[in-house]
């Protein structure tokens, strides 16, 4: 149980990284698009493909605590 904990632990920790960059790269498109391609969203939409990133975290972190509980 121990060996799932940690590796639900480290998917928590790689998802966090790979929401930050999608987020980022996502705002950066926005806001060169708004300025040179005519975009009409504002660059701040591109915090909403935080949720599922957000909620992916959020489960891995349940599952990680709940196996190393269940490992004790």
């Amino acid at each position: 149980m121990k060996k799932i904990s940690r590796f639900f632990a480290a998917l928590a920790i790689l998802l966090s990284d790979i929401l930050c960059a999608v987020v980022a790269y996502n705002y950066c498109a926005l806001q060169w698009g708004g300025r040179y391609a005519g975009y009409s969203a504002p660059p701040s939409t591109a915090f909403i493909c935080a949720v599922p990133f957000g909620i992916g975290i959020l489960c891995c972190i349940f599952l990680a605590r709940f196996f190393r509980k269940a490992g004790k």
